[in-house]
């Protein structure tokens, strides 16, 4: 399908997608240091683009997209945020909807942080598309079950046009893994230690993690240990100078970006950009769900047609 993301990043969805089979013709982002790493890992055009003005809904749709996706900024319900709906950023995912609704591609998945299920625009959104025409399937995927070692919830909306509601639940409940994958699974031996520490968002957590389970979230933010950090009680080793945070390029591979992605920039705005992107393996596990629906479904329309009718297709 060509495929377009919206609110883009530095290519986290649109490298899922496109590892799946996906065909990436463009990406709209806003943030410019994002912009440069996109620019610098894939073939297909980038553009700076407010997504809230009206001029975006004819360059998108130049495009001919069959399938758009996109992460709109999720600070305003995230749990690291205020969660207030009215930051301004909750507009966006509402934009997106309204793109959608202007377009109308073949299919949609939008990607947040699993707080929106209960929020007002998410209610609204999801009017938007039902009156559009779109059949929905929504979840909330912990990214440790589809491929990535890392405890990451995340709520995935999937729109179909003139499908049916529900339609991909069996598959995006079916393809998960039995076990959370562990970070060793995915890396093994290769960052050189056992135990890291992620600062955490309050000491009544945990800090210290082994590679012989899945990472934290990975966060927008990676702080040192701080001289004053006294060990909690569910750390799992002591505090010792061999301890240390994982690096900016660590972070990225946590998040499934592959050793070859090139990130340059600021030690902050990597941070950040990293940290906000969508798995790649998670993108990648959407993106092959909604794959393997469609080919069953095309797969019973055959078996349904009678001979004749096959064989002229």
């Amino acid at each position: 399908m060509r495929t377009v993301d919206l609110f883009a990043g530095c290519g986290g969805m649109s490298l899922g997608f496109q590892n799946a089979g996906f065909n990436l013709v463009a990406a709209f982002e806003y943030w410019l240091p994002a912009i440069e790493v996109y620019k610098q890992n894939f073939q297909h055009p980038i553009f700076e683009r407010d997504l809230l003005q009206e001029d975006v809904y004819e360059c998108i749709n130049s495009f001919q997209p069959e399938m758009i996706i996109g992460g709109p900024p999720c600070q305003d319900f995230s749990s690291a945020g205020r969660r207030d709906e009215n930051g301004g950023r909750a507009d966006l995912s509402l934009a997106f909807a309204n793109i959608i609704a202007r377009i109308k591609p073949n299919w949609f998945v939008m990607e947040n942080v699993d707080r929106i299920a209960k929020s007002r625009v998410l209610e609204t959104s999801l009017e938007v598309f039902k009156e559009s025409g779109y059949g929905l399937t929504s979840t909330i995927l912990n990214a440790g079950y589809c491929g990535v070692p890392q405890t990451r919830k995340r709520y995935f909306l999937i729109g179909q046009l003139d499908g049916d509601d529900g339609n991909l639940s069996h598959y995006l409940v079916n393809n998960q893994s039995k076990n959370p994958m562990t970070v060793f699974e995915y890396l093994g031996d290769s960052l050189g230690i056992e135990y890291f520490y992620r600062h955490p968002r309050s000491y009544k957590r945990r800090a210290v993690f082994s590679i012989h389970e899945p990472s934290p979230t990975v966060r927008g933010v990676n702080r040192p240990i701080p001289k004053t950090y006294k060990k909690h009680a569910g750390d799992v080793c002591d505090i010792d100078e061999n301890l240390r945070p994982l690096t900016t390029i660590e972070r990225s591979y946590i998040q499934t970006f592959p050793k070859d992605f090139q990130f340059k920039g600021s030690k902050s705005d990597l941070e950040q950009m990293i940290g906000n992107a969508v798995p790649v393996k998670l993108a990648e596990y959407v993106a092959r769900c909604i794959l393997e629906y469609v080919e069953d479904s095309s797969s019973n329309i055959a078996y349904y047609l009678p001979e004749p009718l096959i064989k002229s297709i």
